[in-house]
């Protein structure tokens, strides 16, 4: 019993020396965490997260917004994001690199890929029509004069053979050449070269050798030759009349060979980067609905037509049983990769900003702890789809964001880091400066509550971003929009008028051709004219004008262009209603029955109704809403 005692009193002491080694250690160790090294740490994570300097909060559409706690925009309603204005980390890196948190990225929902090259490939859709194979086409004139005596080929669209009479003619001078010819056979011996000028005289007259050989033989000269088909084909103008007296030249048929034709494809500028010699062109025929007809490629007009900016592209089809007619409307698809074939450096069209001057992208940097992203402008090729080739500026294997690009442009603007509208950095001021906002404005904007601080419409107004200074604001706006812009835009509503006048006529074919006059004068309009919040504006309606225009230029159906153009119209009101036009009156009106009974408006220049979107039809449907004079 002594024995097992000792052995109880000694494990009391070894848990006394324990528990003494457990405080002794919990001592040191809070000298060494809440030491002079915890006090630095405290600062620089105070500085970081807010306590040594106050956490921000922004909204990447509204950069004016700023808010000491996460919530939503009060003006568009987004989620706000953090705004990182120092940190540990940034004091390493360079100061054209705008770092973000992790939070941020995925509240912002930021993308990102690696550039990689692949084979640019585009589906382009081609108007065109059905002509005959110019090298099929042979005229028939009258080799000499004459009277018409007899028609074998009385109509139009009459098929001949080869060899097969046309037509006799009766010619006082073919009758004095046969004499000539007889004559001089008599001295074929001693003079053969009297005989030789005698009978190609004939020849150049187009008389076969049969007959001339038939002539000899017969040794009388004859009253009446037959004019012959050169070819076997198909009668596709008669010129003359039985009794008709004709001159040597005059043109007497036309005959077609049908069996192989050409259809002739309309490629626009940008399309033919696209096209080559030997592509598959698949097309069907309005006129023949449920056929396709298959052929490529065999040549591309060397010239580009001045005043519509197209290039012919034509296509050899074989046409047997004569289904395809000369002058027939035929839509193509064309699916080609880039003419060279090879493979480029291809990126989103969603990862690239575009001024209208600048295309600009920003590229992930590597080996930071925090994901952080750089400005860079580059150079870009052809449009593949919904992919640009890039012409230089990035290299294969670099990161850059696909989605949420504006949101980083943002805030990298508010960094005063290098952005889209501001390349070099430095602050920009927006549409609400806040250095010109007194403290109680400014408290307000951050920390707006809907229910609270202002009445119902004024809570609707402020979700649509129409508070009273929002308003005054933007009228002060549109006083200031430089004059540049105006004229630019005042000239793509003076391409839209002759748009609106061809869906009057109801010329889809028209319409197509000036939808894309109307997209050259949109890419004209100069963006930085525009800053702040006017020119994120017009980046937002000059997208939706682009994909309208677009629909109304690859579609040759006149219905869908003119529900293409409806959109185009609430767009392009904004955009006049915005910025304004110079010297202008027009006309905004608007039928009930348009686009499936749905209502549609248009701009005019005369007060008097003639509606796009029933042509002929309903001409006057409609009235005039409002009157715009600028």
């Amino acid at each position: 019993m002594k024995k097992m005692k000792t052995k109880i009193n000694l494990s009391k002491r070894e848990y006394q020396i324990i528990g003494i080694a457990l405080v002794a250690g919990l001592f040191f160790g809070w000298l060494f965490f809440h030491g002079p090294a915890e006090t630095t740490n405290r600062e620089q994570i105070a500085e970081g997260t807010g306590q040594g300097k106050k956490t921000i909060w922004t909204c990447s559409m509204h950069p004016q917004i700023r808010m000491d706690k996460p919530g939503k925009c009060p003006i568009c309603g987004m989620d706000l994001i953090l705004l990182v204005e120092s940190s540990v980390e940034e004091t390493t890196i360079s100061p054209d690199e705008i770092s973000l948190t992790e939070s941020a990225l995925k509240i912002a929902d930021i993308q990102t890929m690696v550039v990689q090259k692949a084979y640019p490939n585009k589906e382009l859709y081609l108007l065109g029509k059905v002509e005959a194979d110019e090298r099929n086409i042979s005229e028939l004139t009258a080799r000499f004069g004459g009277r018409i005596e007899k028609l074998y080929v009385n109509f139009t669209g009459q098929d001949v053979n080869k060899g097969e009479p046309l037509a006799s003619i009766y010619s006082p001078a073919l009758i004095t050449a046969q004499r000539e010819l007889l004559e001089a056979q008599e001295y074929r011996q001693s003079n053969p070269e009297l005989y030789r000028a005698a009978r190609n005289k004939l020849k150049l007259w187009d008389l076969t050798d049969g007959q001339i050989d038939n002539l000899e033989n017969k040794g009388q000269a004859q009253n009446y030759f037959d004019i012959l088909s050169s070819i076997t084909g198909t009668v596709t103008r008669r010129n003359v009349a039985l009794g008709d007296y004709v001159k040597e030249g005059s043109s007497l048929f036309q005959v077609i060979d049908l069996n192989k034709v050409w259809v002739m494809f309309e490629a626009y500028e940008s399309d033919l980067p696209w096209i080559k010699l030997g592509d598959k062109v698949n097309f069907t025929i309005q006129s023949l609905p449920g056929k396709n007809f298959t052929g490529r490629v065999s040549f591309i007009d060397p010239l580009i037509d001045p005043k519509t900016r197209i290039a012919q592209v034509r296509v050899e089809v074989e046409n047997p049983g004569l289904v395809l007619k000369p002058e027939m409307f035929a839509t193509g698809v064309v699916t080609s990769t880039i003419a060279g074939n090879k493979k480029d450096l291809i990126v989103p069209k969603t990862a690239v900003l575009w001024t209208g001057k600048r295309a600009v992208v920003y590229v992930k940097v590597p080996n930071r702890k925090k994901p952080t992203f750089k400005y860079r402008e580059i150079v870009l090729g052809p449009s593949a789809g919904n992919f640009y080739v890039v012409d230089h500026g990035l290299k294969e294997g670099e990161e850059i964001a696909v989605n949420g690009v504006f949101k980083i442009d943002a805030a990298a603007q508010l960094a005063g880091k290098p952005s889209m509208m501001n390349p070099e950095g430095g602050v920009l001021s927006s549409g609400h400066d806040h250095a010109q906002m007194s403290d109680g404005q400014e408290n307000m904007v951050m920390n707006v509550g809907f229910k609270e601080e202002y009445s119902d419409q004024q809570t609707v107004d402020l979700k649509r971003g129409k508070t009273d200074n929002d308003k005054m604001d933007m009228d002060s706006q549109k006083t200031k929009i430089d004059p540049g812009f105006k004229e630019q835009l005042t000239s793509v509503y003076n391409a839209y008028l002759a748009l609106k006048n061809a869906l009057v006529e109801s010329s889809s074919d028209e319409v197509a051709q000036i939808a894309e006059e109307v997209g050259n004068a949109l890419k004209r309009v100069d963006m930085e004219l525009l800053s702040g919040e006017t020119h994120m504006l017009w980046m937002d309606q000059l997208g939706k004008l682009k994909e309208s225009l677009e629909i109304m230029e690859q579609n040759p159906e006149v219905k869908i262009q003119r529900e293409a153009f409806a959109s185009f119209n609430l767009t392009f009101y904004q955009s006049v209603k915005d910025f304004g036009l110079e010297g202008v009156t027009t006309y905004y009106q608007y039928c009930p029955m348009a686009v499936n009974q749905k209502g549609a408006f248009w701009f005019s220049e005369i007060k008097e109704i003639k509606n796009p979107y029933f042509g002929e039809a309903m001409l006057s449907c409609g009235e005039t809403r409002e009157t715009l004079e600028f």
